[in-house]
């Protein structure tokens, strides 16, 4: 399994848990934690699944329940 740590911006602790729950959806993803003081995202991806195909859908999958906050792939 592969695991990777992505910077974010995000406002509040309530909207990480949102892009948190969001992330965790995206097929390819087995696990998704948001830090919200430290601003970052680990993400745990499925076996055979490719971060660069992945990530771009959990960028969107966030942005759809959080506007304003900001996935750096």
């Amino acid at each position: 399994m592969m695991k990777k740590k992505y910077k974010i911006e995000v406002d509040c602790a309530a909207c990480g848990l949102k892009m948190e729950e969001a992330a965790s959806k995206v097929e390819g993803v087995d696990k998704a934690a948001v830090g919200f003081m430290a601003q970052k995202m680990t993400v745990e991806f499925a076996e055979g699944a490719d971060p660069a195909v992945v990530m771009p859908k959990v960028r969107e999958a966030c942005k759809k329940v959080e506007p304003d906050c900001e996935v750096f792939i």
